[in-house]
């Protein structure tokens, strides 16, 4: 998709969202994981969407997937990479080159409830690689603020949420 199709569906949908704010709160549609094996678990989406996970064979997996952990890692790196191309064709950047690579440092003793450890990641780092033909630095730099700013993932990462949980024992 071009940068100029990009922009004239944003700017459609920042319009709308400016006109009618309230359009904006909604419930996003639910991931459910199944499980499809020891560790194996299949998670779908409303229209279809199919995502397997599974843990290494060290955890008791097979590792036949990626593990939860990969896919928050790919999620941070392909929502960082979506807003970077978002905001660059807001802007009328066409992109030459981009790349977001995404990596954490855990200590595993938190997943098995060891030593009081916390079971996510001490810390994250972002790899960007980002390149225009013809772009000025300083709005490569002004793009890169907005995607620190506007990344839901990385906000949900950054920011701590409300988690409710709902349990029913079959």
């Amino acid at each position: 998709m071009s940068s100029a199709r990009i922009r004239g569906s944003i700017e459609g949908v920042v319009a709308y969202l400016v006109a009618n704010p309230d359009a904006g709160l909604t419930t996003d549609p639910p991931a459910i994981a199944v499980r499809d094996g020891a560790l194996r678990f299949r998670a779908t989406g409303p229209s279809g969407q199919e995502v397997v996970t599974d843990m290494a064979r060290a955890a008791g997996g097979d590792g036949s997937g990626p593990s939860p952990g990969w896919l928050l890692r790919a999620a941070l790196a392909t929502c960082d990479a979506t807003v970077i191309a978002i905001e660059a064709a807001r802007r009328g950047v066409e992109l030459s080159d981009l790349e977001v690579s995404v990596e954490s440092d855990s200590d595993d003793r938190g997943l098995f409830g060891l030593d009081g450890v916390a079971p996510g990641p001490i810390v994250v780092r972002s790899r960007i690689r980002l390149g225009a033909d013809d772009a000025d630095p300083e709005v490569l730099q002004a793009i890169l603020a907005a995607t620190e700013a506007n990344s839901p993932v990385a906000d949900a990462i950054r920011r701590a949420i409300e988690i409710r949980t709902e349990v029913e024992i079959v």
